[in-house]
Order: structure tokens, then C-alpha cells, then sequence
């Protein structure tokens, strides 16, 4: 089983890869995956979640869960048997309680011997840096941006009129 997040850039179990992306690209990314479904799939989030609302959820092998502390966070990965653990970071989690990032960073870690463990986030924080320092692979992909038609610095043409053209000022 592998996630392909990308063209060309595949997840497999047995490895902690933190990821950052644009949610829209997480989601289809999850969304497109077949294999996720016969698997079984377990969902971290913290007290919000952006990225859950565009997940199809009609897989009977998903399991979703929230940990409202570091130590809630902490006691579900480490019991976690699933093949995939998709952890979606929120910043607020450890807040207050940075002496839990160390283990937290090393349970994931731990648990990616033997399960695919995603780390992920829209948007790289301190927290999010910390947690990834265990991870085997750094994963960042940015949106793309829209093709501008044209160069920076060169102004638009402006079309001539069909009058008289040029003119002179006249003196009084």
C-alpha cells in the first residue's frame, strides 16, 4: 500500500514522513487513493480540523479521534496498530507543555517502524518543525501559482486611438 501525494512522491508503511501542503491537495491526495480504504486508517486531529471536511469518509476502516492535550495526543499514537496514522498538526496542542514535544516527536517516530505516520500541516510552525525532526522524509509542496500572461515589470501596451495621434501644445 502506498499514498501518492503527488505525481512521483509515494508514502509507504514503515516510515514517518512530515508533509506540508495546501489542504486542497492533502485532501485529494486522500481522496484519490483507493487503498486507504481497505486498510485501517486513523485520523489525529487536534480541538479544530482543516482538512476534515473534504475527506470522503465512507470507509468503514477509518477511525477518527481527537486529542484535546499533548498527553491525549501522546496515548493514541503510541496505542495506535494501524496501518496509516494521518496526524493533522494543530499548533495549539502543545501549548504550555513544549517538554511533551521530545516524546511526541519519538512516538511518532516509533510508531513509523511499522505503520505509514503522516505528520501534516498547511502551514510550518515551531511546534510542527519540532515534532518533524524525527521524521525519516520532509515533504513541502507549494501551491501553485496561476500562469500570469505577462512578465513582471512589463506594463500592458495601450492601444492608439483612431484619432489625430500626437499633438502639440499651443502657444498663447
Amino acid at each position: 500500500m502506498q499514498i501518492e501525494i503527488r505525481r512521483g512522491i509515494f508514502l509507504q508503511p514503515g516510515s514517518f514522513a512530515a508533509v506540508v501542503m495546501p489542504e486542497r491537495q492533502m485532501a485529494a491526495a486522500l481522496n484519490n487513493t483507493a487503498e486507504i480504504q481497505r486498510f485501517l486508517f486513523l485520523y489525529i486531529g487536534g480541538n479544530y480540523s482543516r482538512l476534515l471536511s473534504g475527506l470522503h469518509r465512507s470507509s468503514k476502516n477509518l477511525e477518527i479521534c481527537r486529542a484535546f492535550t499533548a498527553h491525549q495526543f501522546l496515548a493514541l499514537v503510541r496505542e495506535a496498530g494501524h496501518t496509516v496514522i494521518f496526524v493533522e498538526h494543530d499548533p495549539e496542542l502543545f501549548t504550555g507543555t513544549h517538554g511533551m514535544l521530545g516524546p511526541a516527536a519519538d512516538a511518532l517516530a516509533d510508531a513509523g517502524r511499522e505503520s505509514l505516520v503522516i505528520l501534516y500541516t498547511p502551514v510550518p510552525d515551531r511546534t510542527f518543525l519540532a515534532l518533524a525532526r524525527r521524521a525519516g522524509r520532509f515533504i513541502e509542496i507549494c501551491a501553485a501559482e496561476d500562469p500570469s500572461p505577462q512578465s513582471p515589470g512589463v506594463r500592458p501596451r495601450i492601444p492608439r486611438s483612431s484619432g489625430t495621434g500626437q499633438r502639440t501644445l499651443e502657444v498663447l
